[in-house]
């Protein structure tokens, strides 16, 4: 294949004369520039001058999204620390029992506090409920009535939850 190819561009070249020759090398030459031309400096010249166009724009915008990111951290911390109380307590208290898979029968705010109320619950998955809670919404466990049912680890429970005093 590759001896056929060079017999043929032999065969070709030899057939040319001394202008033809000259004609074609300077012609290939042309093209071999302006391929290179509009496939390597082009594009990356014009790439240069969008970048250039638009790398202040991006700088200010990555000011502002740093910016942004440390005002989040800023607030995020300080939101940590604010325990919720009264209904928004017990809305939470209420979606985290639904996420861990207890329904409550009753929960309602009194004073300060949130009273639970349980039926048929496993205990040991309460107090992990309650330890996750704690950590969570910084809230503690002020009141608990617990009555053993027939089933090991099942109990009918009521318990009062209010906001942590300690920090």
């Amino acid at each position: 294949m590759k001896s056929a190819l060079a017999q043929s561009w032999a065969g070709f070249w030899d057939g040319r004369t001394e202008r033809e020759k000259a004609l074609l090398t300077w012609g290939g030459a042309a093209v071999g520039v302006v391929v290179a031309w509009s496939v390597l400096w082009a594009p990356a010249q014009d790439g240069r001058a969008r970048l250039r166009e638009t790398l202040p724009a991006m700088q200010r915008q990555l000011a502002q999204m740093s910016a942004q990111a440390n005002e989040a951290r800023t607030l995020s911390a300080a939101a940590q620390s604010v325990a919720p109380t009264g209904i928004a307590l017990r809305d939470a208290l209420t979606a985290s029992l639904t996420d861990h898979g207890m329904s409550a029968v009753q929960v309602q705010v009194v004073g300060n506090a949130v009273q639970i109320q349980l039926k048929n619950v496993s205990f040991p998955a309460w107090t992990q409920w309650a330890n996750d809670v704690r950590r969570q919404f910084k809230v503690q466990v002020a009141e608990a009535h617990a009555s053993a049912l027939k089933d090991n680890g099942q109990v009918d429970l009521i318990a009062s939850l209010q906001p942590s005093t300690v920090k």
